[in-house]
């Protein structure tokens, strides 16, 4: 009894960081940092300036099988969670919604034709945005970094870091980046 009760305990434990995702109305996995704005790029990222943040923009769709691994395995490490919170301001965008977005270029689109317009085609999709934003640029041509796909909590890390630290500027790029901080955790994937 006691060891059923013991098992119960910790599947429950196991299962509270998946449970911080909640499943919005748009069928999209949500997170207690994503930021609801109007969707102008440029309000977008002048209050992430004024929060000393940088703006992060991911693109995801319903039911797709990788955006909730993101949610259940790599965002829901505190690790990682915790970073976004504190360093970004982060904007969910459906790969499929209609909701209108204004890019950098001041073009407003439903949030499938911007996807269209950025050529966008796999979810999740993260677009990681400078500081400053050019007049005229659109945000895929203005990013300075893009993360298509499901990856490891230690490769998102070290992906944010690279950003957050504009590790790009100093020309490592991020796979030498990702290297090295692999080998400084000792081999750790």
């Amino acid at each position: 009894m006691l060891k059923r009760l013991i098992g119960a305990l910790a599947a429950l434990v196991l299962a509270a960081p998946m449970a911080l995702a909640e499943m919005g109305d748009d069928g999209l996995h949500k997170q207690p940092w994503m930021r609801d704005t109007f969707k102008d790029m440029r309000e977008d990222l002048d209050e992430a300036n004024a929060e000393g943040k940088r703006l992060m923009l991911i693109f995801e769709q319903r039911g797709c099988i990788y955006c909730k691994k993101m949610h259940e395995e790599v965002f829901s490490q505190a690790k990682v969670s915790d970073y976004i919170s504190e360093n970004f301001f982060v904007v969910q965008l459906n790969m499929h919604g209609d909701i209108e977005v204004t890019d950098f270029d001041g073009e407003a689109l439903p949030e499938s034709d911007m996807a269209r317009k950025w050529g966008l085609l796999f979810t999740p999709l993260i677009l990681f945005l400078p500081e400053e934003v050019p007049e005229g640029m659109a945000a895929n041509a203005a990013a300075v970094a893009t993360m298509p796909g499901a990856f490891s909590a230690n490769t998102t890390y070290d992906l944010l870091l690279w950003v957050n630290e504009k590790v790009y500027d100093t020309g490592e790029d991020f796979q030498r980046y990702h290297a090295r901080k692999i080998k400084e955790r000792g081999g750790a994937q």
